[in-house]
């Protein structure tokens, strides 16, 4: 499941960017609008099983994703539940909570 789906991509042709397109020799591009997630209750993020796991020098969110659940498409689901926006804000030694299983994951997840 990729935070993309269902996402109507938009059409960026803006004035703005014509030397942009010009030296990659385009005319637009295709951009996707941002999903906004909300936090799960506290109820529901209490319901699911998670694994602990402690980040290390050469961890990745795409690298734990592909571990826990076999797509590494998927990395955003654990920044998500772990409230990081991004690996720079992980530190060594941090616990990082990968909650499981994924179906029940993306059935609390709720999308706008």
């Amino acid at each position: 499941m990729s935070r993309y789906n269902n996402k109507i991509p938009i059409i960026n042709n803006s004035e703005k960017y014509d030397k942009v397109f010009e030296d990659r020799g385009i005319s637009f591009i295709k951009q996707f609008t941002t999903p906004k997630l909300t936090h799960a209750h506290w109820s529901q993020i209490a319901s699911l099983e998670h694994v602990h796991h402690t980040w290390k020098l050469g961890d990745k969110l795409y690298k734990l994703s592909a571990k826990y659940y076999g797509d590494e498409k998927l990395w955003w689901i654990i920044a998500w539940y772990n409230k990081v926006p991004t690996e720079s804000h992980i530190k060594a030694g941090q616990i990082l909570k990968v909650p499981q299983p994924i179906t029940d994951v993306v059935r609390i997840l709720r999308m706008d």
